[in-house]
């Protein structure tokens, strides 16, 4: 099917990137909010994001004046009848995720590609809140959307081969690499990566320096960030949440934080956003 038209449910940080990357593609872009403040700030997020674009020289003026002219915004749902794929992109809570998408199901034309970019909620149970799940997948992509060139693709119990085959070639108009995981607590990617973080807070406990342990990762496996300023840049309750996750959906001992990450978070130094985690910020 031809995949021109293209609605972004929220307009957060992950939203706004997703409905930028879909507009610069060459999509028509829907951004939904329920709040025109929020579709505002989203589409500022945009702006900014261009306006760098255009400073580093990795975008023209022109370009960017044509990827705004493809976003337009709406508080409606009823807005969604024409669209191509609906694309969910509400913060991290099941409940809300499941109203929006179920809000989604009733406007949405029966041809319609469903999508939830969830970093960590199950895709069967997600899918559950609509009429045909086999319409229904995951497609996560990573901040900042517009630079990051992997999307997650995870199907759920019920999603189609045709589901999946859409969902493949939205991501290859988009120009990122699309890989194909099973539905398990926090798919692939921050499966591998969480625990290579903790890892290194272990290593942190035993000798006390954060700067030879980030050190050690990018100059010794050529990482272009130490693992410990990585917790930093996602922040440390996030990392702690994710664990938490890890550990309850495997029932695997090898997912227990590190007892220096809890009591940092406990002690409210999440890294970047509160000017200090691993590291000190100004």
């Amino acid at each position: 099917m031809t995949l021109q038209h293209i609605a972004v449910i929220g307009a957060g940080t992950m939203g706004s990137g997703i409905a930028q990357t879909c507009a610069a593609a060459g999509h028509t872009l829907l951004l939904i909010d329920i709040h025109e403040q929020a579709l505002g700030r989203g589409l500022q997020i945009v702006q900014k994001n261009l306006d760098r674009q255009i400073e580093k020289g990795t975008l023209l003026p022109a370009q960017a004046i044509e990827t705004l002219q493809r976003i337009h915004s709406s508080t409606h749902y009823t807005d969604l009848d024409q669209m191509d794929v609906v694309i969910e992109a509400a913060t991290e809570d099941l409940l809300l995720k499941r109203k929006i998408l179920q809000q989604v199901d009733t406007h949405a034309r029966l041809d319609c590609l469903i999508a939830s970019n969830t970093s960590s909620l199950s895709i069967t149970e997600l899918a559950a809140s609509i009429k045909h799940p086999e319409r229904f997948m995951g497609i996560h992509f990573f901040n900042p959307v517009p630079i990051m060139g992997l999307v997650e693709l995870i199907r759920g119990l019920q999603t189609s081969d045709a589901t999946c085959s859409t969902a493949g070639a939205l991501i290859e108009q988009l120009g990122k690499t699309a890989i194909h995981t099973q539905n398990r607590p926090r798919f692939m990617v921050n499966r591998i990566l969480i625990p290579m973080i903790n890892e290194a807070i272990f290593v942190l406990q035993e000798n006390g320096d954060a700067q030879a342990i980030d050190a050690s990762m990018r100059l010794g496996c050529n990482q272009p960030i130490g693992p410990l300023a990585l917790a930093d840049l996602i922040g440390l309750d996030t990392v702690l949440g994710i664990l938490d996750n890890l550990q309850t959906g495997f029932g695997d001992p090898k997912y227990r934080p590190a007892p220096l990450l809890k009591e940092m978070v406990a002690a409210g130094l999440l890294g970047k956003k509160s000017g200090r985690g691993f590291h000190v910020y100004s």
